[in-house]
């Protein structure tokens, strides 16, 4: 697929999971990655995996932090020609019992996250007249499932935040897409099914096929890289006229 030459590509949450396979994508494609965690050493231990990459600590939820980024970032490499949104976590509760420091920790970490990574990183695409965004949604963008109340919440706003600034960016040469994996093999993943067992009282194998499997066509789990070279056909010439849409990459879902 043809792209701008070594491009500077963001990805946050970077460190592992999704987020590395979606790095890691990006390099084999011939780009430089810088990989956000909020955990320095993960990011860096990450970023010395890969051939063309650097680790950074951003806190996505902390405006100052995501200011300071991108201000350094922009000294090193110039610009920013990719920003993938992917930085996550989930923590199961039926809503009665669901903390509010949890709520309101996730929806900062996967919504506005993402509105202040995309924030910032937009003056430098709007200058060049070049950019792309993807944001990491869910197959939860689009549908529920029980003791997931601010994950699922996120990820619906995801979307429309994606929507929104899609039709801002129409005439900028910026492209800005979502991705809503299904289930995915990752360590998130392996602890969910630990919690929802433990909530509907079976075992992990119920668990996996009731709520993760028991809906899905192909009845297996993504491998991260899938989701990774989804993110790179997003970011190529090839996919210039593709804004605004949220692909599911979930299986059949």
């Amino acid at each position: 697929m043809s792209t701008k030459k070594e491009r500077t590509v963001v990805v946050t949450g970077a460190a592992q999971g999704i987020g590395y396979a979606i790095a890691e994508a990006f390099v084999h494609n011939g780009d430089f990655v810088a990989i956000c965690d909020i955990n320095l050493p993960s990011a860096e231990s990450a970023a010395n995996k890969l051939q063309n990459a650097k680790g950074y600590k951003v806190n996505v939820t902390d405006e100052e932090d995501i200011k300071n980024f991108v201000q350094l970032l922009t000294a090193e490499r110039g610009t920013i020609d990719v920003l993938v949104n992917n930085a996550g976590l989930q923590h199961i509760d039926k809503v009665e019992d669901f903390p509010v420091d949890k709520w309101r920790l996730l929806i900062d970490v996967m919504l506005t996250g993402p509105f202040l990574m995309t924030k910032y990183a937009l003056p430098f695409m709007k200058e060049q007249q070049y950019g792309r965004i993807i944001n990491i949604s869910s197959v939860h963008g689009k549908m529920a499932s029980p003791y997931k109340s601010a994950y699922v919440s996120a990820k619906h706003g995801v979307v429309g935040f994606t929507r929104t600034v899609a039709i801002e960016t129409a005439n900028s040469g910026i492209t800005v897409n979502a991705i809503m994996p299904g289930a995915v093999r990752t360590e998130l993943v392996e602890k969910q099914l630990a919690k929802l067992a433990k909530e509907d009282g079976t075992s992990e194998q119920e668990a996996l096929e009731k709520h993760i499997l028991g809906k899905q066509p192909m009845k297996r789990i993504l491998e991260p890289s899938e989701i990774g070279n989804v993110a790179v056909f997003l970011s190529s010439n090839e996919a210039a006229a593709i804004t605004g849409d949220c692909l599911s990459v979930s299986g059949g879902w």
